[in-house]
């Protein structure tokens, strides 16, 4: 019998680890802290180094106004209480809660500082869960929300979301401050991702604290172009470009507002099926292209992602 060798890459490269949440002997109430990244090696080639397992976040809104119906159905019964749909995640098994305070968007509800913070107490009270913490998408009032929000969450280590090219100063600072992680937001290019980084670092924030969100294209919107940039990005990182060895985050819930994930149609089959394996085809690709956290917004989609992430870890 003939022996044929793995053909193992040597790359120069490993991708950094960056914590998530603090247990009370780090000072926080976290029930664990989560590690993200440390691969030495492409995603899943268990021969070049795994890094630490893929993590799914499971999606609570303090606002569902303007929501596809069919993908939050699941939680009707809790969608106004951010805190119970938390409690529902972790039931289904969520490694992270991820928090987005939509009501905060002043062409929306308009919540004040103060309410999101309200919101976001309450979760961290609801779950032990680490937490990944978004806020309405207006970035003046976000900062302000942001700084709240670190605040309140001092010790927790918290992931505050999202640091952008106009945009990164306040939340930055913030996140310094109290101990947090960040989200580093960039638009499908993976010059503008290192850029990103290097202004948090030239502005002082360690790379140990970044986690980059290249932006994650559903699929039928533009998923093969992000799979490249993601791939891109992981590969320039292995092989020595120290600026964008942070692990990678990805969040698939655009994949709902696509209409072949919810339309109707019996041609097409139960659309509830359709939606979450829409979003969970998303996610797929977003681990074969070097992510390592999913954002999910439907439990289907996160019972098909866990088990993906066990059998190609060969576990």
């Amino acid at each position: 019998m003939v022996e044929v060798p793995v053909p193992k890459e040597k790359w120069s490269g490993k991708i950094g680890t960056v914590a998530v949440g603090s247990t009370p002997a780090e000072g926080g109430s976290r029930s664990s802290q989560l590690m993200l990244g440390g691969e030495s090696g492409m995603p899943f080639l268990s021969y070049e180094g795994l890094g630490h397992r893929q993590r799914l976040a499971g999606e609570v809104l303090d606002s569902i106004d303007g929501v596809p119906e069919l993908s939050v159905a699941p939680f009707a019964d809790v969608a106004g209480d951010p805190a119970a749909w938390a409690k529902r995640w972790k039931e289904l098994g969520a490694d992270m809660i991820c928090l987005k305070l939509r009501s905060l968007d002043p062409e929306g509800r308009n919540a004040s500082v103060d309410e999101a913070v309200a919101t976001v107490t309450n979760v961290l009270r609801a779950v032990g869960l680490p937490l990944i913490v978004y806020g309405g998408g207006n970035q003046e009032k976000d900062a302000h929300a942001m700084e709240a929000v670190s605040n309140a969450c001092a010790g927790e280590r918290v992931l505050l979301a999202q640091a952008e090219e106009n945009a990164y100063k306040s939340i930055s600072a913030a996140a310094t401050a109290n101990g947090h992680g960040l989200i580093a937001y960039s638009n499908l290019d993976v010059n503008l991702a290192k850029q990103m980084n290097i202004l948090l670092a030239d502005f002082g924030t360690k790379l140990d604290n970044v986690v980059m969100d290249p932006l994650m294209a559903a699929l039928g919107m533009g998923l093969e172009y992000s799979y490249s940039v993601n791939e891109r990005i992981r590969l320039a990182a292995l092989m020595g470009d120290r600026m964008l060895r942070t692990p990678m985050c990805c969040d698939l819930t655009s994949a709902w507002e696509t209409r072949e994930a919810t339309e109707e149609n019996e041609a097409w089959g139960d659309p509830t099926e359709r939606g979450a394996w829409w979003e969970a085809t998303t996610g797929l690709a977003a681990l074969m292209s070097g992510a390592d956290l999913l954002i999910v917004r439907h439990p289907r989609s996160l019972e098909i992602l866990m088990d993906a992430i066990t059998e190609l870890r060969g576990e």
